[in-house]
């Protein structure tokens, strides 16, 4: 008996015994009866999403008035309809397109989601989306836990299964957690493939179309979007376009999220959702199945969109709170189950995103390479920041002098004779090429770890040693930058993204160093292509093994050449924002504004486009092709 039925008998009962011994003749049993059906008809409208909508619209009448009430309801109906015309549905040829695709499999992808108290509007909105998807092997099932009080969730669902049988609903007695409702679910899906999504969010009506795809031409087990905010006046708050699958971007935060879509055969492998953690099952589960996937997938479309209700979020801040400390708990478990042990803390300017502290395991001997060239002032600022600030011990420097003419630049080479971890090396022939020098200081070095710094460097962290050998020491890891500043305090380094400027830029260049950036970028430790030589940490059986510097480019693009090389050889790229320093940026050699400069700029440029042509055609993995590459602050095309 549904919870309203129970409420109509009680009040029957009730006036049964308040009128019988007045209404002896069987009025008591009319009055009952009368109560019982106001009381259906009461629910009945408040169960009809359109008969509801107008008891709201008479009372906003009486309220505000007939234009100002047609008005503001007009605006939300054209904004909704405006809204799935942009940005979710298709036209009829890209949907008779899809519809007609014949894939060499159609396996059925369920879809699974969690209820729990769904406001009408939003339930009905997410399964319509599902229902309107051009790729038809699907099934959508929904496992309720909502309460007495939402007993219409229940109504709305059957009555999409009574015309839709890839429709499977489930009641929950008892509300166990969101990852028991998920896994009654997964229990009950019959698809290879299963997908996340939640009560209030809506798909693109292509959305499985495109995972299919994927799917099928890539071989992929583990799939995902990219999605977007959308407020309740149906206008996109905010567009979120991700990177390629990136590890330490992800222990950063959860970019991944949703439209997550992955094979049975992984779940099978790595579990299912686990409910001490929930509120950050998703996450939970995503590391567990990237961690072992065989081809991941990025579909850099925005595909799913996500609700972004100020009243939900208020209302539930406290179980906020509570999923940040089990987001926490979620990527230490994960870290130290990987045998990366590590200290994980949350950052309170920005909720949901971590730093990830790791344990040193040993403590090498860091070789910091610095060519130089006159420049005495430089080279003294650089070098007593070196000594003054940094805490790590056991490094050594090796300065590549390069004719040098100023006498204060060998006298102060005398003053660094007492320093018995500094030492001297003269690089004899004419000229500046960077790679060659730089491959000369690594000859003269002893260290296993490899840490190139310009001359114009000041260390602002007393830990930057730390903090980069901490991503270097991984063996997965070939390369780790800094972020550094110009003197004005603005950014000068924050990653390379290739392909801004035809070749590759400079992310946020000239921004203040307070900034967040796109997503947290300029906040969060990531994984990108290509990182500075500025200040860049090498392991050296790496470098060794990619091969050095490339003498072919003695001015520009040596430190994007070894990334890629590094890169190509199957090794990550950090960059960190814990390590920081300023950089005078060029000030030994000059910019390149000559003619004879520009002349060798585009030498460098003519054959690194020859050498790297691929990657360049293929796009950055870390920069998303909606993007922008003729700025360089995440501009939207």
């Amino acid at each position: 008996m549904l919870p309203c039925q129970l409420v109509s008998a009680a009040i029957r009962c009730f006036f049964i015994y308040l009128f019988k011994s007045r209404f002896k003749n069987g009025y008591a049993y009319v009055w009952s009866f009368g109560i019982w059906y106001m009381w259906g008809l009461v629910n009945f409208i408040l169960r009809n999403n359109k008969i509801l909508l107008l008891v709201n619209y008479i009372r906003s009448i009486r309220k505000h008035g007939f234009k100002k009430t047609y008005r503001d309801f007009r605006s939300i109906i054209l904004a909704r309809k405006t809204y799935i015309k942009n940005h979710i549905s298709l036209s009829r040829r890209e949907r008779a397109s899809q519809e007609s695709m014949v894939f060499h499999k159609n396996y059925k992808i369920s879809l699974i989601v969690s209820l729990f108290n769904a406001p009408e509007n939003y339930l009905k909105d997410m399964i319509e989306s599902v229902e309107k998807q051009t790729y038809s092997n699907y099934e959508l099932v929904m496992v309720d836990g909502s309460d007495k009080n939402h007993s219409y969730v229940r109504q709305i669902c059957r009555n999409y299964i009574k015309n839709n049988a890839r429709i499977k609903y489930i009641k929950v007695s008892k509300n166990t957690g969101v990852s028991e409702r998920l896994n009654k679910a997964i229990e009950s899906a019959s698809g290879a493939y299963i997908g996340l999504l939640h009560q209030s969010d809506i798909l693109h009506h292509g959305a499985l179309y495109e995972v299919m795809r994927v799917i099928s031409f890539e071989r992929a087990d583990f799939i995902y979007t990219d999605e977007a905010y959308f407020k309740n006046n149906y206008i996109l708050s905010l567009r979120h376009h991700k990177p390629d699958y990136a590890i330490d971007t992800l222990c950063s935060h959860n970019y991944i999220s949703h439209l997550t879509v992955f094979s049975r055969k992984i779940m099978e492998k790595a579990g299912v959702f686990r409910s001490e953690y929930d509120g950050s099952q998703d996450y939970d589960l995503i590391l567990r199945y990237t961690d072992i996937a065989g081809k991941i997938c990025h579909i850099p479309k925005l595909l799913y969109f996500k609700r972004d209700d100020k009243k939900i979020i208020s209302s539930n801040i406290n179980r906020i709170l509570d999923n940040i400390s089990t987001t926490e708990r979620v990527l230490t478990d994960y870290l130290i189950k990987r045998e990366k042990p590590a200290r994980v803390e949350r950052k309170i300017e920005l909720p949901g995103y971590f730093r990830v502290v790791y344990d040193l395991k040993e403590t090498p001997k860091v070789s910091i390479i610095i060519p130089n060239k006159d420049s005495s002032s430089l080279l003294r600022k650089c070098i007593s920041s070196i000594i003054n600030k940094t805490t790590y011990r056991n490094y050594e420097i090796i300065i590549v002098e390069n004719n040098s003419k100023e006498e204060a630049v060998f006298a102060f080479y005398e003053e660094l004779k007492r320093y018995k971890n500094i030492r001297v090396v003269y690089w004899k022939k004419l000229g500046f090429n960077f790679s060659e020098i730089s491959n000369f200081g690594v000859e003269n070095s002893t260290g296993e770890q490899l840490l190139f710094l310009n001359n114009d460097i000041t260390i602002i962290s007393p830990g930057w040693i730390e903090e980069m050998l901490m991503y270097s020491q991984r063996s997965d890891v070939g390369a780790v930058g800094a972020k550094l500043y110009y003197p004005n305090g603005s950014i000068q380094h924050a990653g390379v993204i290739l392909g801004i400027g035809k070749i590759a830029s400079h992310i946020y260049q000239s921004v203040q160093h307070h900034a967040v950036g796109y997503m947290g970028k300029l906040q969060i430790v990531q994984n990108l292509s290509v990182v500075t030589a500025a200040c860049m940490m090498v392991k050296k059986y790496i470098f060794d093994e990619v091969g050095p510097f490339a003498p072919e480019f003695p001015n520009s693009f040596n430190d994007v050449d070894l990334c890629l090389k590094i890169r190509k050889a199957g090794y990550l790229i950090v960059w960190t924002p814990y390590a920081e320093a300023y950089h005078l940026e060029s000030r030994t050699r000059g910019y390149n504004i000559g003619s004879k400069k520009r002349l060798m700029l585009a030498q460098d440029v003519k054959l690194f486009r020859k050498r790297w042509y691929k990657e360049l055609a293929a796009g950055d993995t870390y920069y998303n092709v909606n993007f922008s590459l003729e700025k360089s602050d995440y501009s939207y095309r």
